[in-house]
């Protein structure tokens, strides 16, 4: 068998490290990042961001000399001195987390444009087997200065704060749930077989005058005690809800759409914007995490269902939306009830979501209502079949027909 091939000096190449960014940071390989596509007229900070600290790394454009240092997030006022002593503009790439909310809200307060990446594939990336923070923040600096950092869609601020209280919704109906199905098991060992009515004023007060235990007494009512401000604060944030989409055009248009409800609109729109970003609707469909996943291998062809990527709650809601809307919307009805009977009602649940994630992205990229986009869908389809004007193009729902799109 022959062995590797070996360097002058012996050493086997097979077994060496690759070198480090900095190691490759030579004259003349600066000079050329310099001079890619003017990579340098900015200051790229590449952070390895954890809850307690950060890593950073960054190159003095004086002196060539790449800069590893470390911020403890216990001094805030350390943090904001850093990245306030670079004079022009700073544009600072992390990974996507949930605990940089903070820091990403002080970098855009001070003038630095915020990248954040993809934490997959920043490590997919990595030339090197070895993993520290050192090693990551040089990673993260390296992609962005060679233009392959892979970054993600932020949401505007407007839209952030409004996912959050929907997110905060949907933590409170769960604990809602927990305590109505702990009431509903109580009121089982109790002989009670209400269901929904047990929550009713007549159902409370026979539900209260029934025998049990005192440990059963005891918990029934300190779970309907944990009921009451559930309820409440579900109440407030729709008040909020309402308040925040009051005068908003595209929340309108969208619950046109026969079972598109405030929350689920609300979704839509702040998920989904800007719509320009996505060239058709297969990348609406695989940014939702509804596009299908394959694992095919010469004949043999397998699909494992969808890919569950992206906003879970979105998903969430227009599955929950979909069992109304097939209820009014005779399109859909049609479509979910011809799976439904081939494939089952789950995995029809989930393509008639996919087909109503559809229309709301078309409705929201040609800014048009329910009763326009049925008025083109029969247009298209009488003139596929030859039975309306033959003129009308077949791709007038696939592509946008808005001047700005």
């Amino acid at each position: 068998m022959a062995k590797p091939p070996a360097t002058a000096g012996g050493t086997d190449v097979m077994k060496q490290a690759p070198p480090t960014v900095s190691a490759k940071l030579t004259g003349q390989s600066l000079i050329g990042v310099r001079l890619k596509g003017g990579a340098m007229d900015a200051i790229y900070i590449g952070v390895d961001f954890h809850a307690r600290q950060q890593t950073i790394c960054y190159l003095k454009t004086e002196t060539g000399e790449l800069v590893i240092s470390e911020l403890k997030h216990q001094d805030k006022e350390q943090v904001r001195a850093f990245y306030q002593q670079f004079p022009g503009p700073v544009i600072v790439g992390l990974e996507a987390s949930g605990y940089s909310p903070w820091f990403e809200a002080l970098l855009e307060e001070l003038g630095c444009e915020v990248w954040v990446g993809h934490a997959t594939e920043i490590r997919r990336r990595a030339r090197w087997r070895q993993k520290n923070d050192r090693r990551d923040a040089e990673l993260i600096w390296d992609l962005m200065v060679h233009d392959e950092f892979p970054r993600l869609h932020r949401p505007a601020a407007t839209s952030r704060e409004i996912l959050r209280m929907l997110r905060y919704r949907q933590k409170l109906i769960k604990l809602r749930t927990m305590a109505k199905n702990s009431l509903q098991a109580i009121a089982l060992q109790a002989g009670l077989a209400k269901g929904k009515q047990l929550f009713t004023r007549a159902g409370q007060e026979q539900f209260k005058s029934a025998a049990m235990s005192p440990v059963l007494q005891w918990q029934r009512e300190h779970w309907f005690q944990l009921l009451q401000p559930l309820n409440a604060q579900v109440l407030e944030t729709m008040v909020w809800f309402k308040a925040h989409s009051k005068d908003d055009l595209r929340i309108q248009r969208l619950r046109t759409q026969p079972g598109l409800g405030l929350l689920t609109a609300l979704c839509l729109v702040h998920t989904l914007l800007p719509v320009a970003r996505f060239r058709n609707t297969r990348k609406v469909v695989a940014y939702a995490g509804f596009d299908p996943v394959e694992r095919s291998s010469g004949e043999r062809q397998q699909f494992l269902g969808i890919s569950k990527a992206g906003s879970r709650l979105l998903r969430y809601l227009l599955v929950e939306a979909v069992q109304t809307t097939v209820r009014y919307d005779e399109d859909l009805k049609r479509f979910y009830q011809q799976l439904a009977a081939r494939r089952g009602r789950p995995k029809a649940k989930v393509a008639a979501a996919r087909k109503l994630l559809i229309r709301a992205y078309i409705m929201l990229r040609d800014e048009i209502d329910y009763a326009e986009f049925r008025r083109r869908a029969v247009a298209v389809r009488l003139a596929r079949t030859g039975q309306g004007p033959t003129n009308v193009p077949e791709v007038l729902i696939g592509q946008s027909t808005s001047s700005g799109a």
